[in-house]
């Protein structure tokens, strides 16, 4: 049979597979088995320990190789599990280059973790692309990119990095959590590792924990599945399960967050209490050309500055709607305060040199209706206006 060439939309429902082919249930069955019975004792099955790999995982490890074009996917316990695996391809003495305004976790673990084994590393404001190259060592490895990053959403040409990556022969790592298959394939754009926070959008119903890699070639895969197995960190076959029925829904899901998105970023675009409006489906985001030029979406992840802490406490109190929570890319909308949660990691200073202020908010659009988080967002504002002791222009 001829294979037709098929849309993304449809790889999330579908992808390569169809069904389970013993049986023909639609949904791929949960192995809950550590262990798998070998008949011969010279040559093993396809699975023998579900730490090295189990068939609801690996059916979750082929879909997103797939969507991401990639030779191999692997699941792990988290994103920071996904993170951690990819970057302990370095070895002592090697150096990696991280975009600045990167996820306080990966912050953690590079600036905490990785210098215990004499990884060195630099963090670069990697829209500009001549620091970028005017950052690179002898010992550079790899770079590590997000785009947008979190919670500025800044962007960064891939482009244009992955020409610098291979001049220097360094890797090229890819967080693609905010925009998913969906929106973006890294890979396609040469770089050699994609990884996804899956506990956001892929799963987008707050129910699981789970982080994904997927790398461009074969040798790479080897290196990383050599890793995955000996560190353990791999997402048990429930969750697997629930990761690929959330997947099922991404297309669906993204689209309507993201059309919500571009309409609460042009409410309080207009606000007159609110500051800065950070979303690169903004025609004034600085990095807008090059994400269209990028990715197919500006995704459902905003971020927005109120004058002070006064004023971000009094909105997070008042509005009703959105969930106050660690996390984005659910079914409900998500509000969080980058400077106690996603951020804690980094110091006051150091936040600050990221445009992470005090009277920052993220927020994660989701599926409820878009005049009900409007109204919401207006008396939490009106509110803001008065417990912040800020005078606007309209006072």
């Amino acid at each position: 049979m001829n294979q037709v060439k098929r849309h993304v939309e449809t790889k999330f429902i579908h992808g390569s597979q169809r069904g389970e082919t013993s049986t023909g249930a639609v949904n791929t069955p949960i192995y809950l088995s550590s262990t798998f019975h070998q008949n011969s004792f010279d040559a093993f099955g396809p699975f023998d320990y579900s730490r090295s790999g189990n068939p609801t995982r690996q059916a979750l490890e082929d879909k997103i190789a797939e969507l991401e074009n990639g030779s191999h996917g692997f699941g792990f316990a988290s994103g920071m599990a996904a993170i951690s695996s990819v970057l302990l391809l370095l070895s002592a003495g090697d150096h990696v280059l991280v975009t600045t305004d990167v996820y306080g976790g990966t912050y953690r673990f590079v600036s905490e973790v990785l210098k215990r084994y004499q990884i060195e590393h630099t963090f670069v404001n990697m829209t500009d692309l001549n620091e970028t190259a005017h950052a690179i060592q002898p010992n550079t490895k790899a770079i590590y990119i997000e785009t947008p990053s979190n919670p500025c959403m800044n962007i960064t040409d891939l482009t244009g990095i992955v020409k610098i990556a291979k001049a220097n022969n360094c890797l090229t790592f890819v967080d693609n959590t905010f925009m998913t298959p969906l929106y973006q394939n890294p890979l396609d754009l040469g770089a050699d590792i994609v990884l996804h926070s899956a506990t956001k959008f892929l799963s987008g119903h707050s129910d699981v924990i789970a982080g994904l890699a997927v790398t461009r070639d074969e040798s790479l895969g080897e290196k990383l599945a050599s890793i995955q197995n000996s560190f353990g960190a791999i997402l048990g076959a429930q969750d697997s399960y629930l990761l690929l029925q959330g997947m099922k829904t991404l297309g669906a899901r993204l689209k309507q967050s993201s059309q919500s998105a571009q309409v609460l970023v042009d409410y309080l675009k207009a606000h007159r209490f609110v500051e800065k409006v950070y979303y690169p489906g903004l025609a004034s985001h600085p990095g807008f050309t090059i994400h269209q030029r990028q990715s197919k979406g500006a995704g459902a992840v905003f971020s927005f500055q109120l004058p002070n802490r006064a004023a971000a406490k009094a909105f997070v109190d008042h509005v009703q709607i959105p969930v106050f929570a660690v996390s984005l890319g659910a079914v409900e909308s998500i509000l969080s305060y980058p400077t106690t949660m996603s951020h804690a990691a980094m110091s006051k200073e150091e936040r600050e040199k990221r445009g992470i202020t005090d009277g920052l908010l993220r927020f994660s659009a989701g599926l409820e209706f878009t005049d009900d988080l409007i109204a919401d967002f207006d008396q939490a504002l009106h509110a803001a206006e008065v417990y912040a002791g800020v005078k606007t222009s309209a006072s």
